[in-house]
């Protein structure tokens, strides 16, 4: 695949993977989602873009610890297909607990702005297919529907960091048990 990357290097986003979700959405995710070039798993975002790597020191490390550590695992549903404009998901539920991760990373930093946002609100979501084409859409959400529901044990919060060409694990700070 020849194309530029959309992503800078020193990049960082906040990710919950969901590794369990391959068998369904890689396929698609091979054929219409560009950031699967660059190392990105199926995941849900908690906050992308997150700081600038070179300012994620020991201490902000601590704090993702602590905060991330106040919050219990859980159980997450992807029982459904959704359309944004130009991009097909699996909801991400039970959606008050995601949204409580993204929201405890806004509390402490307040100037973070989720998707920088381009898209108001976020809806937790695991990204699939991005296309403008609704045929293609429809085809994508036919795909994945006979592997639905997905159920998830999400249990960690994870650093992910892009060095130019590849997006890499830099962290993982456990949710309670």
């Amino acid at each position: 695949m020849s194309q530029r990357s959309r992503f800078t290097a020193g990049l960082s986003a906040l990710v919950i993977g969901v590794p369990e979700a391959e068998p369904v959405v890689g396929p698609a995710r091979a054929r219409h989602d560009p950031s699967v070039a660059y190392g990105v798993g199926p995941h849900v975002s908690v906050m992308y873009p997150f700081l600038p790597a070179s300012n994620v020191n020991p201490d902000v490390r601590g704090t993702l610890a602590t905060m991330f550590g106040e919050s219990t695992a859980f159980e997450a549903t992807f029982a459904a297909c959704g359309r944004f404009p130009g991009l097909v998901y699996l909801a991400a539920e039970p959606v008050d607990r995601f949204d409580a991760l993204t929201g405890a990373v806004i509390s402490r930093w307040p100037d973070l702005v989720p998707y920088q946002g381009k898209y108001g609100k976020p809806t937790p979501h695991l990204s699939v297919a991005f296309t403008e084409d609704p045929a293609v859409g429809e085809a994508v959400r036919a795909e994945l529907e006979p592997g639905l529901p997905l159920r998830v044990r999400v249990s960690t919060v994870d650093l992910v960091v892009f060095d130019g060409s590849r997006w890499n694990p830099s962290d993982s700070f456990p949710l309670a048990d």
